[in-house]
């Protein structure tokens, strides 16, 4: 098919929006894709969508996918706006990942974990080769290994637990009067932040983001080269107290990634070594995105073990200002739209500039013109 470049406004975004569906629909030839087969194979695609959508609904993230062609942070801002025309009923209860369902569990720091290491669905031991085979028409899935028979411990130990007898690593008590954490989505960033606060910035954060920011930090770029204390990936039970009922319910399953990270802390007048840690949770299985989330977090508690911060990754409105990327991409995405006032100031502003200069450096000529 032929195309014709449209000049004008509402015509000219009518016909961009029609291009922009046959583009996204591609080759008529090729079946067509559906949401069910993003949500069931592009599952970590749909997973980061939940995560940095602020969304957890499986469907409406594969549906953003399709709508977006694939490209996350775009259907991220999808999920986000449609987010904002959701009511709120009230908030759940606090999710208690030690009683979470276990799929995936592993440490770095104990080879025999209470529990055990349960490898999982990973990519972690994969030869980094591609499997031609998936592109065969109704290619067989591979033969399952046999499981183990041994049963799951339930609720599984946590790295907490494994401490708490030398009280090696810190805890994270909670307080008897509890107040409401920090809404992001409802409160304007505010500095000092809190720790909930910086907790919300960075699990809707961009992975990539901070993915670099982590990687920064055991590069030497912060104080912060942890160990892995533990990894788990599972489901948790959400639970919601109505008010005609006044106690609470179970109203679903969430499936969540839990990062705990380690750092030595060699103490103060006030506090004994120990075990620091950041933290990472984030919807879905999303193990870099929670492990760069605890990396961060660590490094942005250098107030509280008295630390010097002296990278980017310790600034902590450098992190939170900059680390949502549908605001990232709004500003940067926006300097396409009609920039032409700007422009025309900015050019007036350059000729004088370079006819000063020409005067200066050489004013026979300029005279003489």
């Amino acid at each position: 098919m032929a195309y014709v470049s449209v000049k004008g406004g509402e015509k000219a975004i009518t016909n961009a929006h029609s291009w922009l569906a046959e583009a996204r629909r591609g080759d008529p030839r090729v079946p067509e894709i559906d949401v069910a087969q993003i949500r069931e194979q592009m599952s970590l695609a749909v997973d980061r969508v939940m995560a940095e959508g602020s969304c957890y609904d499986p469907d409406l993230a594969a549906l953003a996918i399709k709508q977006a062609r694939g490209d996350l942070p775009e259907a991220i801002f999808l999920v986000r706006a449609y987010r904002t025309t959701l009511p709120r009923f009230g908030a759940s209860e606090p999710v208690e990942t030690e009683e979470m369902a276990v799929l995936r569990r592993i440490s770095a720091a104990f080879k025999d974990i209470p529990g055990g290491q349960i490898l999982g669905p990973t990519f972690d031991y994969t030869h980094r080769l591609l499997d031609f085979a998936l592109a065969a028409e109704g290619a067989s899935l591979p033969a399952a290994a046999a499981l183990s028979e041994t049963p799951q411990p339930y609720p599984m130990p946590t790295i907490g637990s494994v401490f708490a007898h030398e009280d090696l690593l810190e805890r994270d008590e909670r307080p008897e009067a509890e107040d409401a954490p920090f809404d992001l989505t409802r409160e304007p960033m505010a500095f000092p932040a809190g720790r909930d606060q910086r907790l919300q910035a960075l699990a809707r954060g961009d992975e990539g983001f901070l993915l670099s920011l982590a990687y920064s930090s055991q590069r030497g770029w912060g104080s912060t080269h942890p160990l892995c204390g533990e990894i788990r990936f599972g489901d948790v039970t959400v639970e919601f107290v109505p008010e005609e009922l006044g106690f609470p319910i179970e109203i679903g399953e969430l499936s969540v990634t839990e990062c705990q990270m380690l750092s030595g802390f060699s103490g103060s007048a006030e506090r004994a070594p120990q075990y620091t840690r950041g933290y990472g949770l984030t919807f879905g299985h999303c193990e870099r995105k929670a492990m760069s989330m605890a990396i961060v977090d660590r490094a942005l508690r250098h107030r509280e073990v008295g630390e010097q911060a002296d990278a980017p990754v310790q600034d902590e409105e450098f992190v939170l200002y900059h680390s949502d990327n549908v605001e990232a991409s709004g500003f940067v995405q926006h300097l396409k739209l009609p920039h032409y006032v700007d422009f025309q100031a900015d050019l007036q502003l350059i000729r004088r500039l370079r006819r000063e200069h020409f005067e200066r450096n050489n004013p026979i000529k300029v005279a003489a013109e």
